[in-house]
């Protein structure tokens, strides 16, 4: 068996004479001193007795990088082919492949691995090593495991630059490019840490990337987050506490009533980074920005990787997951509906209940509240619904929506999705009034400690008030750009614009954090309904809904006139400052209106321009582009296309979000497109849309879920908080008791 160990020097060293040596060292030269002191305690807090192992294709560098990163840490450097493996079978890995044959090579190489022994080393593998199963587990036992991501198309390029001409698995008929992407799979199995590493990178450059991805794998306080409603230097004892990403996804809402942000931000990626991801397909880029975002002492790697393929494996209907559809002219189309329930919700809430189960303690119940104008009742009742079972046991989920505020297709969903452990509520009332109430009983600390004593149940949010939530949805964002990249609609830092339907306000922060995390979006477009407070507030600072009632329209989903997630914005453009946040929104809760700073407004208007769209406009905007695309708009995207047609400049393309299906307001869609005879049946109304055999089809998931029986019931509750209260203890005996 191979044993490595770090070599000591043999001078016997004690206590005192350390002591007096430093301490000389320190009076006399104190900036060598500083120096000496830092790369010791780099290496040894850094390695300990762990091993760095650096796992990717041939051709990633790892053995250059693997010299590198030893060298900056004083420690050995192992290479698997060289130190190992050649000199265990006195050949070359090359003859031994030629020798033996592929299959008999793949158990060779194992069998070397697992009676190999190091600590403290920085090791380099084989590009085959991981699909030998039984020896990575031996060397992760002792490791953490650092996978070069080199794109594709840059591996083959380095290696036909090498002249490499024998690889395991290369064979007649079977290409270079199918092998590396084979491979893929067992090194998306190991890693620990993902470092890109884009096409020209330097290996010193790549080196420096390890190191700063090993610190951060090794020390979570890195990644803390805050309230809105908290600063720096106001901050109780209490509310000082530290929060992590497992934290945030299970309370949701600060106990201060804010909204809990990254303390240090959100990371962002090189221009090369961003390059190496435009082949890539939208699951692996989800995984590249959500470990980003998510510290592998939350979710390790492995599982979030597991959980992303769950949520966008099989349960989209178009294999893009977020395909991005020439429009007309410079207007590109960001379709986000191939979702099981037809909205672009279903990217966030497919995801965030595997997230949320994850996370959460077994020792406690939980039931997750959800207000929705629409769409968010469907897709978080069918997300929490696809849970293992012995998750819906312990986890359920109750959707509070206005009664008479949904289109009737929306209402027929959100009924037929109930289950066991997922139920409708409708309250007669707006979704602004659900949305106030459920923030009220999460801050009631009364009633969320009788129901953790008496029931052992604790209550979690789904909105997009729960930052993991908005997670998802940069993703796409940062998708769809890519994505004209690769279509070679523009090249790559050519800016872009976006117009986004918008009600509460996290889709657009999403859209603006995907910006901040280096996608070049120019412009971020809001665009409202006749609820168009929004509108008003970006152009003039003043949110004002004193004499505002709410307006039923044709665009439900953006119907809302609190808009929660503003709050993270206003927290980030104002520096953190907590205070001026909880000034302003008690203001909004207490007055009905508040009046942004002249300089807050001035970085907002660089961010942000909005315009607002009448019903009429709507309308017209569906029946326009039916009439000239063969392509039917749903009553959102209309909107935001009324506005995109009114404030892009057409210098560079617009992404506008199709945020749902048309299929979802068949009676706007067939009003717009002038049929006279409507008929008042969900399902008949689609099958008379899908008469016109227009793009995109009927959606299959509306389809099934309106031809199922039974579960046709739900319960309607007046507008008093303390009446949802008693639903909620009602559903809690029910499921839990």
């Amino acid at each position: 068996m191979f044993h490595i160990f770090q070599y000591q020097p043999l001078r016997l060293i004690t206590p005192n004479s350390l002591s007096s040596m430093c301490l000389k060292l320190m009076l006399s030269r104190p900036v060598a001193f500083a120096q000496i002191w830092k790369s010791w305690f780099s290496s040894h807090s850094l390695l300990g007795k762990k091993n760095i192992i650096l796992m990717g294709p041939p051709g990633a560098g790892k053995t250059t990088v693997g010299r590198i990163v030893g060298q900056k840490l004083d420690c050995p450097v192992i290479d698997i082919d060289d130190d190992v493996l050649e000199t265990t079978w006195n050949m070359s890995v090359s003859e031994k492949l030629q020798e033996v044959g592929c299959k008999e090579f793949l158990e060779e190489e194992g069998k070397a691995l697992l009676k190999f022994s190091a600590s403290g080393s920085v090791i380099s593998l084989s590009g085959s090593n991981p699909m030998h199963a039984a020896g990575m587990q031996h060397m992760k036992e002792n490791g953490i495991v650092v996978y070069l991501d080199v794109p594709t198309t840059v591996i083959m390029s380095r290696l036909k630059s090498m002249e490499v001409d024998r690889i395991v698995g290369l064979s007649p008929g079977v290409s270079l490019k199918d092998i590396l992407q084979f491979r893929k799979q067992f090194y998306k199995r190991w890693f620990d840490i993902r470092v890109l590493c884009g096409g020209d990178i330097a290996a010193e450059v790549v080196a420096e990337k390890v190191l700063d991805a090993v610190k951060r794998y090794q020390d979570s306080e890195l990644e803390t987050f805050i309230s809105t409603r908290s600063s720096r230097s106001g901050r109780s004892m209490e509310e000082d506490s530290h929060k992590y990403f497992s934290d945030v996804v299970t309370q949701g809402l600060a106990l201060d009533g804010g909204l809990f942000v990254p303390e240090r931000g959100l990371p962002k990626l090189t221009a090369e980074e961003w390059q190496g991801l435009i082949e890539a397909t939208y699951t692996e880029r989800a995984q590249v920005i959500l470990e980003k975002c998510i510290h592998p002492a939350d979710i390790p790697a492995s599982k979030l990787a597991e959980i992303i393929e769950t949520a966008y494996g099989e349960n989209f209907s178009c294999s893009k997951i977020a395909p991005v559809r020439h429009l007309a002219g410079n207007q590109f189309l960001l379709e986000l509906f191939h979702g099981p329930t037809a909205s672009f919700k279903d990217f966030a809430l497919q995801l965030v209940p595997h997230l949320f189960a994850y996370c959460i303690p077994r020792t406690c119940n939980y039931l997750i509240l959800v207000a929705t104008s629409g769409d968010t009742g469907s897709a978080v009742l069918d997300g929490f619904s696809r849970l293992h079972d012995t998750d819906r046991q312990r986890i359920a989920v109750v959707n509070f929506f206005p009664e008479d505020g949904v289109s009737p297709i929306q209402k027929s969903q959100m009924i037929s999705c109930q289950q066991e452990n997922a139920w409708s509520v409708g309250v007669k009332s707006d979704f602004d009034f659900c949305q106030t109430a459920i923030k009220q009983i999460f801050t009631d600390s009364d009633f969320t400690g009788f129901l953790t004593v008496e029931y052992g149940t604790a209550l979690a949010a789904a909105n997009s008030i729960n930052w993991a939530r908005l997670l998802p949805q940069i993703v796409y964002h940062a998708s769809a750009y890519l994505d004209l990249v690769l279509q070679g609609i523009i090249s790559f830092g050519s800016p872009v614009d976006i117009c986004i339907p918008t009600g509460n306000f996290g889709n657009m922060l999403a859209a603006f954090y995907a910006k901040m995390m280096g996608i070049p979006i120019r412009k971020c477009i809001c665009a409202s309904n006749e609820n168009n407070v929004l509108t008003d507030f970006i152009r003039t600072g003043a949110y004002d809904l004193r004499g505002r009632k709410l307006i039923s329209t044709f665009s439900p989903a953006v119907d809302i006139l609190k808009s929660s997630n503003l709050e993270r914005y206003l927290h980030l453009i104002a520096n953190e400052d907590g205070q001026l946040v909880t000034q302003l929104f008690n203001q909004l809760e207490n007055q009905g209106h508040f009046q942004l700073r002249k300089d807050l407004l001035g970085k907002l208007q660089q961010d942000l321009v909005a315009g607002w769209c009448s019903e009429e406009d709507c309308l017209a905007a569906i029946h326009s582009v039916y009439s000239t695309t063969g392509y039917i708009l749903d009553t959102h995207t209309a909107v935001a296309k009324v506005v995109a047609d009114r404030l892009q400049d057409r210098t560079c393309p617009i992404i506008i979000s199709s945020t749902a299906h048309y299929s979802k307001f068949a009676p706007a869609i067939l009003r717009a497109l002038r049929i006279a005879e409507i008929n008042q049946n969900p399902l008949s109304q689609l099958h008379l849309l899908s008469s016109y055999g227009a793009l995109p089809p009927i959606h299959w998931g509306l389809l099934e879920t309106l031809k199922k029986t039974g579960n046709g019931d739900h319960q309607v509750c007046a507008a008093d908080t303390s009446v949802l209260m008693g639903h909620i203890e009602t559903l809690i005996q029910n499921h839990f008791m």
